[in-house]
């Protein structure tokens, strides 16, 4: 496996030189949180063996939301955290995509159209939730930002999963919608049209100077939501490219492979190396944007749904707990009794060199 790390190390210099004068400070950092993460530069970790005297060092991950190589367990406490929000019934994942002529205006004006998108995409499902013959109620989705596409191009779309379920305030009813239908792409489609150049309007913005009529919006059903919610918790906190998916790093050229969203099947894209980490780059969400947010019902504050379960006798699958590390000795479970270590105090303590001045190394997290 071709690590992000060994790609920004070679080729980083380079990109510097080329583009530096137009990066945000935040493409920056995450540039130098992937050089760094788990290298011999890292600060490290102290771990113990319960069972024997063996100690460890292990060097500590960048943290950085975006870097592929660490954050895992940030995705599935996430993942976790939606599946105790399931009820019974059918789940569709809808799809709201910002047509190609909007992608600059977008890119220069992230924080104010990325907000626009995700609360124009939430509000469109909830006024048809209102109007829908059948549910007639405010729903409830979890939202997904996401500014690539397969091939990692630029390329901003929401992701929406939602219950066919809706609450009636005034009459506290609760009502789903059975079958495979939920709501006309082609009407979800205008109205969210409608919204967007509103909300471009009201926030002072210009227009691009041509634009379809026609958006594309996907509503497809996907069973019981599991599926959906783990496939968006991925590429919530890991970036958007998994390690495993870079091919080579070989003569200045970086290949990796993606699935094409149309054939389904695997291809593969090679670029230059500066290119490869400004595709990469182009996705760093702005400093505490939060990609994923929940509304309706499914908002945090929000008590109905543990009502709901509680009624249905919902059964919830338990949390997955966080992977252990074995002692290489006996086998038995490692435990963190240090963090932030500097590599000078590893390196004293290893070797038989270690000082009384040392002792009072770093132990914050």
């Amino acid at each position: 496996m071709i690590r992000l790390a060994h790609i920004v190390e070679a080729y980083a210099a380079e990109f510097i030189a080329q583009y530096g004068h137009c990066l945000i400070p935040g493409q920056l950092t995450a540039l130098n949180a992937f050089q760094t993460c788990r290298s011999s530069m890292s600060p490290k970790m102290q771990l113990a063996c319960d069972n024997c005297p063996e100690l460890s060092y292990l060097p500590h991950s960048c943290g950085h939301r975006s870097c592929p190589h660490c954050q895992a367990h940030e995705s599935q406490r996430w993942i976790d955290q939606q599946m105790q929000k399931l009820i019974p019934g059918n789940y569709f994942m809808v799809t709201f995509t910002l047509p190609a002529q909007f992608r600059a205006l977008a890119w220069f004006n992230q924080r104010v159209m990325y907000d626009l998108i995700t609360h124009s995409a939430w509000e469109t499902v909830n006024t048809f939730s209102q109007n829908d013959k059948k549910l007639r109620g405010i729903t409830g989705a979890v939202t997904v930002l996401h500014t690539h596409n397969r091939r990692l191009d630029y390329h901003p779309h929401v992701h929406l999963v939602m219950p066919a379920a809706a609450f009636d305030k005034k009459r506290r009813l609760w009502r789903n919608k059975d079958g495979g239908y939920l709501f006309n792409h082609t009407a979800l489609a205008k109205v969210f049209r409608a919204k967007v150049l509103e909300g471009i309007k009201q926030a002072g913005l210009k227009l691009p100077g041509a634009y379809p009529t026609d958006w594309v919006v996907d509503c497809k059903e996907v069973g019981s939501g599991q599926q959906a919610l783990i496939y968006l918790g991925r590429y919530l906190y890991r970036g958007v490219i998994q390690e495993k998916d870079i091919l080579s790093c070989d003569k200045g050229q970086v290949t990796f492979r993606y699935q094409n969203s149309q054939t389904k099947q695997t291809e593969t894209r090679t670029l230059s190396g500066v290119a490869f980490l400004r595709l990469v780059l182009q996705h760093i969400l702005p400093k505490g944007y939060r990609r994923a947010r929940n509304f309706g019902f499914l908002h945090p504050n929000s008590r109905l749904i543990q009502l709901v379960q509680l009624i249905k006798r919902v059964v919830l699958p338990p949390p997955k707990p966080r992977p252990t590390i074995r002692c290489k000795c006996c086998g038995g479970i490692m435990k963190i009794v240090r963090t932030r270590l500097k590599s000078v105090f590893v390196q004293q303590f290893t070797s038989g060199s270690f000082g009384q001045g040392v002792a009072s190394a770093e132990t914050a997290m």
